[in-house]
């Protein structure tokens, strides 16, 4: 009897204290797996001089942004000689250039002048989620007007009829809603993740790399995820870009007039230019995976295609185009011939 009531004593013991130990672990668990409401955004510096240099040298490059891709949008649809493909696609780029500004840029510039630099979980996920699908669909934009200058030069003659409006559209639509369906995928599996411990983002605003940082679960799938995204995304658009852009060098190559080669030749500039900075700088962002040194390194490397790319689009498209030169010229002449009349 000793024995066995012994035994049923120890049975208990061990059953206390296993229960304790199962409570103890939910607990911790819970602690653990807390509901984040916010996350804290490091950004490029934390010196409070250098913020606010900073808060200057980013508010009049957002400020040129925003006039220079209004500019470019509301010539191309009010300029009847700029009513081509060439042009709609060119709008759409500074559309999304516009959107891209603005879901980094304001958060970025009130944080540089506030103590408190935080976002909600709602605004750190609205933002992941824009910028993946904003890259994504620019990216393949690109490649559209990749494809619309091999048909004009290509095929000039059939080029009303391969470029007619309903393929325009199509060309546009494609990237909008491929790249919002990335762009949603890939954020659900980042913030599909557990954050513990630390909730500070080292970066300006939220992205992929930094977040994974700060996870506290397996994020094995997720980086998986990102780099056949990123690859094949990367991959794929450049591939459209570069095997245009060879049958455009063969067509130009043919052509006997050295002015005819020149001018063919200065139709693809602006966009080679914009091709070059844009992919340059996302291929060594995002094919790599995430470390301390990377993020590092990425910070000061988004800010060429955040902020840089945004700005320079416009000018490059302008000054090296006489016909958006000619809207301009159109538009300053008309609006000093009335004040003079007035």
């Amino acid at each position: 009897m000793d024995g066995i009531n012994g035994d049923s004593g120890s049975d208990g013991i061990s059953h206390f204290l296993c229960h304790s130990q199962f409570k103890r672990d939910k607990r911790m668990s819970s602690l653990n797996h807390t509901t984040v409401t916010e996350f804290i955004l490091l950004g490029l510096t934390d010196d409070p001089v250098l913020e606010k240099i900073l808060f200057g040298v980013f508010l009049v490059i957002y400020l040129i942004t925003l006039a220079g891709n209004l500019c470019m949008i509301m010539l191309i649809r009010t300029n009847s000689h700029l009513q081509t493909p060439m042009y709609f696609f060119l709008s759409h780029l500074s559309f999304v250039d516009i959107c891209y500004s603005c879901n980094i840029t304001p958060n970025m510039l009130h944080n540089f002048l506030s103590d408190q630099k935080t976002i909600s979980y709602a605004g750190c996920f609205t933002q992941c989620l824009l910028f993946i699908a904003l890259v994504i669909t620019e990216l393949y934009m690109l490649a559209s007007m990749a494809l619309d200058r091999y048909v004009a030069i290509c095929s000039p003659l059939r080029y009303n009829t391969r470029m007619s409006k309903n393929v325009c559209i199509s060309l546009v639509m494609v990237p909008y809603i491929y790249g919002f369906l990335n762009g949603l995928s890939q954020t659900l599996l980042t913030f599909h993740l557990s954050f513990c411990g630390s909730l500070e983002i080292n970066h300006f605003y939220c992205a992929d790399p930094p977040l994974l940082m700060l996870a506290c679960s397996d994020t094995y799938v997720k980086k998986m995820a990102m780099l056949v995204v990123a690859g094949l995304t990367l991959s794929s658009s450049l591939f459209i870009i570069v095997l245009s852009y060879l049958l455009i060098i063969a067509a130009i190559l043919r052509i006997r007039s050295a002015e005819g080669r020149h001018k063919a030749f200065s139709t693809c500039g602006s966009h080679l230019t914009t091709v070059t900075l844009f992919y340059g700088t996302l291929f060594c962002m995002y094919l790599r995976t995430p470390s301390e040194k990377s993020v590092e390194e990425s910070k000061i490397i988004a800010v060429f295609y955040t902020f840089l790319s945004p700005m320079l689009n416009p000018v490059i498209y302008s000054l090296r185009n006489k016909h958006v030169i000619h809207a301009m010229q159109q538009i300053i002449q008309g609006n000093l011939f009335y004040k003079t009349a007035m």
